[in-house]
């Protein structure tokens, strides 16, 4: 009876909904401690800095006014972390969506939140007709392979990039459509 409760209590305090500017300074929070959490180490220093203060309240406006597509999680009315998604920016991937970030404050990583704010944004991203889904994560960032692995995720391409001086290795990992739903290319 106590964890019919608790699971009750879980969806009433769980929200998961499209971002609006008054969400900026969230957002700006958000993204520098889940990047200095997520990447100290794996980043060099000055460029994690540098990254980290691109993003900053400003950058935000200007991506909603752009129309970038991001959902917030609330839980007890706290933004505890965002998503950000659409279109797959790869040119051989049509009809094939992309969670290009999922970021959650580190206090509320390991809780379930993370599976919460993915499968709502999957949500959204099939609204818009976009089953099949992708998400890139630096192979060096275990934790986030981890999770996209334990969701579901399949290894499907690898490719790098060079940050300072190391060459960083992203993994894509992919989630093609359910059964019952309409076909694609992933």
């Amino acid at each position: 009876m106590a964890r019919d409760i608790i699971l009750c209590m879980k969806t009433d305090l769980i929200h998961v909904r499209p971002a609006d500017f008054n969400d900026c300074e969230d957002l700006t929070a958000i993204h520098e401690t889940a990047w200095m959490s997520a990447y100290r180490g794996v980043l060099d220093g000055i460029e994690l800095q540098k990254i980290v203060q691109q993003r900053s309240y400003a950058w935000w406006i200007g991506a909603l006014n752009r129309g970038v597509q991001i959902n917030i999680l609330e839980v007890s009315g706290v933004a505890a972390g965002y998503a950000t998604y659409g279109s797959a920016r790869s040119p051989s991937a049509r009809r094939v969506g992309e969670i290009y970030e999922l970021y959650l404050k580190p206090e509320y990583q390991g809780l379930g939140f993370g599976r919460t704010l993915f499968e709502a944004t999957r949500q959204s991203l099939a609204q818009q007709g976009l089953i099949d889904i992708t998400v890139q994560v630096l192979q060096d960032n275990t934790p986030a392979i981890n999770f996209y692995e334990a969701l579901g995720g399949k290894r499907i391409s690898s490719s790098s990039y060079q940050s300072g001086q190391r060459k960083l290795e992203l993994a894509t990992l992919g989630w093609p459509k359910p059964d019952n739903s309409p076909s694609s290319d992933l």
